[in-house]
Formats: structure tokens, C-alpha cells, sequence
């Protein structure tokens, strides 16, 4: 029995349909008029946009912060907001490290003190500086190493982020260095900042220098023409330069995440470099069979721009659900991924057909001898798709065993906050902050802070600070009652403070630390406390992002079943497709655990493991990775449902589907995971794991889930896949933007000419 042939499928290559398919009615139709009408003039105007862009994005980097894990309006953001407005030095962000040039000398020498007191003196007089201590103001012994070789002066620069960036860059080169009979390095949550963004910003210059040469050369690899591997890599040059103009504008009203940078350029170039590359392959497959290139291009528009538009509307959906939590970090990445997906869209679907109507023919000229040459393109992934759907229960069952063995790890995920080990081993603030945790009695920069409000009476709270003095991995209280050690008093009350300061042993970052906060906050007291501090932050933001993870994922299982739905009209579709997504991260949350926060392979790729997850960076890359999952899966249902329409075969559907997509969507996983490695090569550890856990992501869902589960699965589900309601069958074709049906192609085989299937 011959499978089912439509008339479609029997249409001549050289008269494709009966007009023009720059006719079309309807939005699409329409963009393919303009763009086939007047490509000179857009493309005239997009190359002025463009040079705008350059101009308006150049300092975005300048512009940008690497705070944003506090909540808004939690007791630890109220009480950081009144200590520094009341009390700036019980919250301090400079710490200069003071030590004797003289080894033989110790922080007590009169000649070490005496230049250290001029110092603090000269720090305190600083427009830009408040609440001065040093150890040689106070005696605190907390100020002072163990061995008596460095000691601190503590101070805090008043103002936002920009304003700490631009005041330290003043004040280090008159602070760092030699003193008369000391030395100085600077370090503290400023410096730490200030350091990482440096960082940041100089290894995101080396990921393009990277990551721009070598897609180059696989762009030439795929398509075997320097002209057509071109088109995809200026059209993601042109979406990162439109977003950090985006991102420029945006800072001028909220706070941005210097990590958005990155996020930009690695969605830039990825997901501009995949659209381009899906449409430049159609171009060449319509040119293939016989029409003209304005009508190559119309045609294209209609079909892959559709799939292209949906793509980009879902990938936005699930990088605009961070919009939910309340963190200015994860909200800043939102904002530059809707803006650089829907910039690589629109570069996409105006530029590109633009430019391949001026090309015409010659977008497959400057032929190089690399790349597919003669053959059957595609006959291997649809050798592949029979063998994985003869077999559909054991490849179904297998790749979900593996994939759920590859995530185990993360179940003993522990959560945490980014310090100063994020930057390389040699960075001075890093140096700094890793004398404060190993030669100091407790670091004063994890030193937590009780606001105390009510005018309390004095025994009220010395009680009190006596009660939170006896707490697990507390070294010392100090307060308007006092110092307090293990429940006893053994100093009196410093200067009129409305705070007690709790010094403690435990990592700033730990689960110990989150639980002394809450101890803390559970002590009993006649008058109101607040608690903040690096621990207090953390317990505030991971009890937000809990509170909100739900909203984030209700909003992309939502709009995902919706947008597959429009995309496909079948019922049963849209759930395998978030079901399938979800396990194709397995592999990446798995490897976050094992690798960065358990330490393997911590020697290879050059970081210091902490044993915690930053808390809100698993969200994102939650989001980032289902996001370009869904990329690919869009990818392959739209042309399985294409192929379905017009043979009626769904098992020929699928073969076909996988074998015009298969290469595509490898080739495209395969540069987005060069430009992902490349982001990865970063010294900064939270860089390097969003880069190489995305990357890696991105290769098992291209190679492993599209390849072999997503056949099977649609194997067993046979042609339910496509059922849906009448009424909801309807509603799918009068908002779906329904894709014409394409012609054959001469290097496919019609369904007349051979049964996909091998059956007769």
C-alpha cells in the first residue's frame, strides 16, 4: 500500500504554486512584499540602526553592577538600608589590609601604628568615605590577625554601586602600596565587586575573539560557502550590538547585571546564528527547487519565518519568566534576553531576507572545498530515525534512565552566595579576603548585624546579647551593652550605637551560617530586631526565590503548552515537548553539582570549589538552557508537522522531519555550544558554569533527546500526537498563522517515487 500522497507534494518545482507567493495575504505576506520590494532601503536603514547602536551601547559595560541577589524589602535589605543611612561603619565595604613592610615587626610597633593612625585619619577625611575603624582607634581584637602581622582599618564608601565603582577607582592608587613602615592592599565587598567586574568584562572580550573565528569556519563547514556563512554571523553581530544599546537604555532607569553582558553575546551570537541558519538553508532548499529569489524568499518567510517567530516567542517567554523574582539580577537578565532574542529575530526575518534577495544566486558563490559535496543530505539522521523508532520502547526507556542518572547529583545540591573565590587565585580583594577567613578571629566582613529599634533598656539588651553570644560558631557580641563572649561580659559598651555586631567562625556562605541567622532571628527580645549581613542575605534570598521558582515555572509550562499548541494544533504535543525540554537539562544540573560545587575537575578548568551553588544561578540557567531546548524542539515539530500535512505518514513524517532538521539543528547546537565554551573560558567560576552548563545542555538535547528520545516517544504515541478537539482545532487555525506546504525538493525523494518507510 503507497502511504497517503497530497497534492502538494505533486507539485512541479518550476511552478510551485499558482501565485505568487509574494501575494500572501496576512502579516508574513506582507513583511515578504516589503522586504522583496525595497531590500536596498532596509537594509540601508538597518545599517544606520546599527551604527547608532555602536554608539549609544559602547559604555554599557561602565553602566553595569555585579550586586542584585538582595531582596527588596526583606528584613535584611530594611535593616542594610538603616545601618548605613545611621550607622555606616557597622556595614563596612573597604577593608584596607595593613601590614609592617618590616617582617620582623609586628602591627603594634610604633612606627607600623603611628603610619596606620595617619592613614585612617587620611581615609576618614575622604568625601566619599564614612565610618572609619582601625584596630589601632579601637584595640578590637577582632581587627587584628592571630599572629599579630596584618591588621585592619574599616571604612564604608557611601553611595549606589556606580558610586562605590567610581570612588574606589579614585581612592586605590592612593591607598595601595607601600606606606612609610607598611603596606596596604585593599579588599572588602567593594574591591571583591570592583575586581569581578574587571574580570568580567576582559574575559568577555577574549569569548568573542574566541568564539567569532571558529563559528566562522563551521558556518563555512555547513553551508560550503563562504558567502552563505557569512550571513548568519553578521546578523548575530548586529542582535549583540542592538542589545547592549538596549541594555544602555535600560540603566538609566534600573540597575543591570554586569553577568547580562555575557548573556548578550551568548544569546547574540547563538540564537541569531540559529534562526539565520534555518533560513538561509530554506532560501537554498527553495532556490533548489526552481523558484526565483524574491520568491525563494517570500516562500521562506511563510514557512521557516513562522517556525523562526515561534521559536523566538518562546525562548522570550522563558527568559522573561525571571521577570517574577524580585532580585534586580535575575530581573536585569530578563531584560537583555526578551531583548536580544526578539532583536536576533527580527535581524533574522528583515536583514537577512534583505540581503539574500540582493544576493540572489550568489549566495551560494565563493564555494570552498569543505562542506557537504553531492551525497543524500540527511540519509544518515533518517537511517538513525528508523533504528530509534524500530526500537521506540527500549531507546524511550533507556535515554531516560541515562538522562535521570546523569542528574543524581543534584539532589545533594546545596545553595549558597557568589565571595571573593569567584575571582582568580591571584586577585588582590581575593588575597585580602582569604587572609580575613584564615588568620583572623572570625572574618569582620561575614560579620552579621542586629538592628535594634525601640529605645530597649540596658539590661534588655545585655540579656540579650548575652543570649546571642552562647550560639554555635559565634566568637563574639558587641552592642550598646557591651562585648560579650560565651554569655559574659568582658567589655563595656563602645560609643552609642543602635546595632549589636556578631562575629562569627562560620563560611559567610554556609548552611551553618544561614543557620545561625535563624537562631538568631528566633532569640527573644522586648524591643524589634533586624538582621542583616552576607548569611542574612543569602537566608532572605533563598527563602524569595523558593517562594517565587514556582510563579517563574507556572509561567513557562503555561505559555510553552500554548505557543507548541498554536505552533501545532495537537493536544498531546505540547506536553511531550515540556516533558522532553525538562530532561534535557538533567545532564547540566547534574554537572553543576558534581563539578562546581563538589570540586571535580576543579583543577582542569581552573576554579576554587566552595561547596555551594550561588542560589539564584541554577534559576537561570534553568531558564537560558529550556529556553534554547525549546529553540531545537520547534525546530524539529514544526517540520515533522509539515511533512505529516502533506504525506499524512506519521512515521514518514517523523523520518522526514529528522532528516531535513537533524544536521541543521547539530550544526546550529554545535556553534551556540562554541560560543557557550567560549563564555565558559571565563575566570570567574559563575561565568564559567553558566557557560559550560548551557553548552553542555544545548549538546545533549540537539545529540541525545532529539536524536533519539523525541523519535521514540512520537513512535509510541503514533498519530494521537496530532489529535486534538474540533472547537480547539479551529481556534489553532484562525491564530496559529497556519505555514504553507512546501514543494518537493529535487535531493527528497517523493512519496510516490519511495515509501519512507521502506513499506509497499
Amino acid at each position: 500500500m503507497t502511504p497517503q500522497t497530497s497534492p502538494t507534494s505533486q507539485t512541479s518545482p518550476s511552478s510551485p504554486t499558482s501565485s505568487s507567493p509574494q501575494s500572501a495575504a496576512g502579516p508574513r505576506g506582507r513583511v515578504a512584499r516589503v522586504v522583496t520590494t525595497r531590500p536596498r532601503l532596509l537594509l540601508l536603514l538597518i545599517l544606520l540602526l546599527t551604527a547608532g547602536a555602536v554608539v549609544v551601547g559602547g559604555g554599557v559595560a561602565e553602566r553595569m553592577s555585579s550586586g542584585g541577589s538582595q531582596i527588596p524589602g526583606s528584613e535584611s535589605s530594611y535593616a542594610t538600608a538603616e545601618l548605613e543611612r545611621r550607622w555606616p561603619a557597622s556595614q563596612p565595604n573597604l577593608l584596607l589590609l595593613v601590614s609592617p613592610r618590616d617582617g620582623t615587626r609586628d602591627v603594634d610597633d610604633p612606627a607600623v601604628a603611628s603610619e596606620a593612625r595617619d592613614l585612617a585619619r587620611q581615609l576618614a577625611d575622604e568625601k566619599a568615605v564614612l565610618g572609619v575603624v582601625s584596630y589601632w582607634q579601637t584595640e578590637d581584637t577582632a581587627l587584628r590577625a592571630r599572629d599579630g602581622g596584618e591588621a585592619l582599618i574599616t571604612a564604608r564608601i557611601k553611595g549606589d554601586e556606580d558610586a562605590v565603582d567610581d570612588a574606589l577607582e579614585a581612592l586605590e592608587p592612593r591607598y595601595r602600596g607601600a606606606h612609610g613602615a607598611v603596606d596596604v592592599r585593599l579588599g572588602g565587598p567593594a574591591a571583591v565587586r570592583h575586581a569581578s567586574q574587571e574580570v568580567i568584562a576582559d574575559d568577555l572580550v577574549r569569548a568573542e575573539v574566541i568564539a567569532l573565528p571558529v563559528t566562522l569556519v563551521l558556518l563555512v563547514v555547513v553551508f560550503g560557502s563562504a558567502v552563505a556563512a557569512a550571513l548568519p554571523l553578521l546578523v548575530g553581530i548586529v542582535s549583540v550590538l542592538g542589545t547592549n544599546a538596549v541594555l544602555r537604555v535600560i540603566t538609566e532607569f534600573t540597575d543591570v547585571s554586569v553577568y547580562a553582558q555575557n548573556l548578550t553575546t551568548a544569546l547574540g551570537l547563538g540564537l541569531a546564528i540559529d534562526y539565520a541558519l534555518f533560513l538561509v538553508r530554506r532560501h537554498r532548499e527553495e532556490l533548489a527547487a526552481g523558484r526565483d529569489p524574491r520568491d525563494a524568499v517570500a516562500v521562506t518567510l511563510r514557512t521557516a519565518g513562522r517556525t523562526v517567530l515561534y521559536s523566538a516567542l518562546t525562548v522570550a517567554v522563558c527568559l522573561a519568566s525571571m521577570l517574577v523574582f524580585e532580585q534586580y539580577f535575575l530581573r536585569s537578565l530578563a531584560y537583555a534576553g526578551i531583548a536580544v532574542v526578539l532583536i536576533s529575530a527580527a535581524a533574522s526575518l528583515v536583514a537577512l531576507p534583505a540581503a539574500l534577495v540582493l544576493l540572489g544566486h550568489r549566495v551560494n558563490a565563493l564555494r570552498l572545498p569543505v562542506g557537504r559535496r553531492g551525497g543524500n543530505p540527511g540519509a544518515g539522521w533518517a537511517r538513525l530515525a528508523r533504528l530509534v523508532m524500530r526500537r521506540a520502547p527500549l531507546f524511550a526507556v533507556g535515554t531516560v534512565a541515562v538522562l535521570l542518572a546523569l542528574g543524581l547529583p543534584f539532589k545533594d545540591v546545596r545553595f549558597g552566595t557568589a565571595d571573593d573565590r569567584q575571582l582568580p587565585s591571584s586577585t588582590e580583594a581575593r588575597v585580602v579576603q582569604e587572609e580575613l577567613r584564615n588568620e583572623f578571629p572570625g572574618s569582620p566582613g561575614s560579620a552579621l548585624a542586629v538592628l535594634v529599634e525601640g529605645k530597649p533598656a540596658a539590661k534588655a539588651l545585655a540579656e540579650y546579647s548575652g543570649e546571642v553570644s552562647r550560639l554555635a560558631h559565634v566568637v563574639q557580641v558587641a552592642g550598646p551593652a557591651g562585648r560579650f563572649v560565651d554569655g559574659k561580659r568582658v567589655d563595656d559598651a563602645p560609643p552609642a550605637i543602635g546595632y549589636v555586631s556578631v562575629l562569627h567562625s562560620a563560611e559567610s556562605a554556609s548552611p551553618q551560617s544561614v543557620s545561625l541567622v535563624k537562631k538568631i532571628r528566633s532569640v527573644p527580645a522586648s524591643f524589634e530586631t533586624s538582621v542583616t549581613g552576607p548569611a542574612a542575605v543569602l537566608a532572605d534570598t533563598q527563602h524569595g526565590t523558593a517562594e517565587r521558582l514556582p510563579w517563574a515555572l507556572a509561567v513557562i509550562a503555561v505559555t510553552t503548552l500554548i505557543l507548541v499548541f498554536l505552533l501545532t494544533g495537537s493536544v498531546l504535543l505540547p506536553l511531550l515537548t515540556v516533558v522532553v525540554n525538562g530532561l534535557s537539562l538533567t545532564a547540566m544540573f547534574g554537572a553543576v553539582v558534581w563539578v562546581f560545587q563538589d570540586g571535580h575537575l576543579s583543577g582542569a578548568l581552573g576554579f576554587t570549589p566552595t561547596g555551594d551553588i550561588e542560589t539564584a544561578l541554577p534559576v537561570l540557567m534553568f531558564c537560558v538552557a529550556f529556553g534554547l531546548s525549546m529553540d531545537y524542539g520547534v525546530f524539529l515539530v514544526s517540520r515533522i508537522k509539515e511533512e505529516y500535512e502533506i504525506g499524512g505518514d506519521h512515521r514518514d513524517a517523523v523520518v522526514l522531519g529528522i532528516r531535513r532538521t537533524g544536521g541543521l539543528i547539530t550544526a546550529a547546537a554545535l556553534i551556540l555550544a562554541v560560543v557557550m565554551v567560549a563564555i565558559g573560558t571565563s575566570r570567574v567560576t559563575n561565568i564559567k558554569m553558566l557557560g559550560l552548563g548551557v553548552g553542555l545542555a544545548v549538546l545533549m538535547d540537539a545529540m541525545v533527546v532529539r536524536a533519539l528520545l523525541v523519535p521514540a516517544v512520537l513512535r509510541l504515541t503514533g498519530r494521537a500526537t496530532w489529535w486534538a478537539p474540533a472547537p480547539l482545532r479551529r481556534l489553532q487555525r484562525r491564530v496559529g498563522l497556519e505555514e504553507e506546504a512546501r514543494t518537493t525538493y529535487p535531493d527528497i525523494p517523493t512519496r510516490t517515487e519511495r515509501p519512507v518507510s521502506g513499506r509497499t
